[in-house]
């Protein structure tokens, strides 16, 4: 038996140890045994060095499910000499967290500290993590929080200033492979897969390690005769399902990369990103809301026909639905990341904003303002306005910026697609006004 495993595991262990689950049997029983997290701790890494200096400060372990959050607070304990105390977040409350205080407080007179994990930290609201706070600071408890969400988004400030925060990596195919082996020496004996279908089985546990020994304990389970092959295992076993949470983090990350694969050109990329989101379970009309925004943010006049591309299909999902409809979203994807691009609408709309922000309530130059009444006209109002249909070109060239603001220049096409030909209009207004302004100086 290789010394990365317990050996307290094995094929030849008593009844009541194999028959707890193979995930719980292979649980590391050292750091050195995790796999996956070297980058926390080899000792360059923030664990390694915090456990050579012997200085283990509150952490926050953040990660997606089956990488070792637990595991890891429980030998980093082990590690420390502190009593381990674990609880949930989704069935603790107030009179709970009181309870464990008090008692790390009466384990701390006797001498021994205590190493508090909270899985899911995130669901404590934002009263109960202020809860944490002093029992922290007083050396009470040495919090070790775990969650699958964004810290940044779901933990108190004040919580996260007194913890680090560790990011825990999804399992790679080689840390999944190595589990694999694992297993196959605690079971004594190979899985009964083909190459093909040994990666196809660790594909089908999606970076969760646990989910993997759950799946190889399935296999393991068949008793086949002759090695599996991906179809096998497509007809016999359930696929984990996508890591997607449609008001989470990585609803945002998807979305950022579909928007940010069209604005790069990439119709492959950006398809996969949309087939990401919608095998995850998006609504596809905020994807067509999204796509549509694309549209008119990172193509713009570049493109006029991109905008109506993408009505289009939002009007042809809402007629079809789903599958159907969600084709049209493709290829409107598609379109977008094969158009030429173009911001200077949305810069120049963000300029404008600006200086709209800037200048208050600053009025219209009398010359444009209408006047319905007796009144308005003796005050000037739309006295000497020039009907542009009545000059030369149709163009007169008056101001039509407040009196006393400098024009602006906020609109710049850029030289692709439709926008060249706009860049040609816009200099030839530019160059027309100026003549009629120097015109009219003379």
């Amino acid at each position: 038996m290789s010394d990365l495993f317990d050996t307290r595991d094995t094929a030849d262990a008593p009844a009541e140890t194999r028959h707890r689950p193979l995930a719980d049997r292979l649980r590391p029983a050292a750091l050195g045994e995790v796999i996956g997290q070297d980058h926390l701790l080899n000792p360059e890494g923030p664990l390694g060095s915090m456990l050579a200096a012997g200085s283990l400060s509150s952490l926050i372990l953040w990660g997606p499910p089956g990488v070792g959050k637990t595991t890891i607070a429980r030998l980093l304990a082990r590690e420390t000499d502190l009593h381990f105390v674990q609880i949930s977040a989704i069935f603790s409350g107030v009179p709970e967290l009181r309870k464990v205080f008090e008692a790390a407080k009466q384990r701390r007179a006797a001498g021994q500290g205590t190493l508090l994990f909270v899985d899911e930290i995130h669901r404590f609201n934002k009263a109960q993590q202020d809860g944490f706070l002093p029992h922290m600071e007083d050396g009470t408890i040495l919090l070790v929080g775990a969650t699958t969400e964004n810290p940044s988004f779901e933990l108190n400030a004040a919580l996260l200033s007194r913890a680090q925060v560790l990011v825990l990596a999804r399992l790679g195919s080689e840390a999944l492979d190595q589990l694999i082996t694992r297993a196959e020496e605690a079971l004594g004996t190979a899985v009964p897969l083909t190459q093909e279908a040994r990666t196809a089985l660790a594909e089908m546990a999606d970076g969760d390690g646990r989910a993997l020994l759950n799946l190889v304990e399935q296999v393991a389970a068949l008793r086949a005769q002759t090695p599996l092959t991906p179809a096998d295992l497509q007809s016999r076993l359930q696929r984990r399902a996508a890591q997607y949470d449609k008001s989470g983090e990585a609803h945002y990350n998807l979305i950022s990369a579909l928007h940010k694969s069209v604005r790069g050109s990439d119709p492959d990329a950006a398809l996969y990103w949309l087939a990401r989101m919608l095998t995850g379970g998006e609504d596809p009309r905020y994807l067509a809301r999204r796509i549509t925004r694309m549209a008119v943010e990172d193509i713009g006049l570049a493109d006029p026909q991109a905008h109506r591309v993408c009505l289009d299909a939002w009007e042809t999902y809402e007629r079809l639905g789903s599958p159907e409809g969600e084709l049209a979203l493709a290829q409107a994807v598609t379109y977008l990341a094969l158009s030429p691009k173009s911001n200077a609408g949305y810069v120049a709309y963000k300029a404008a904003m600006s200086a709209a922000r800037q200048t208050g309530s600053e009025p219209p130059p009398k010359i444009i303002r209408n006047a319905p009444t007796k009144l308005m006209k003796e005050h000037g109002y739309g006295a000497g306005y020039a009907y542009d249909h009545d000059a030369e070109d149709a163009f007169s060239g008056q101001n039509y910026f407040p009196d006393g603001m400098a024009r602006q220049s906020f609109y710049q096409p850029v030289q692709r697609g439709f926008e060249r030909e706009l860049k040609k209009r816009l200099d030839w207004f530019s160059d027309l006004r100026a003549k009629r302004n120097r015109a009219g100086e003379d």
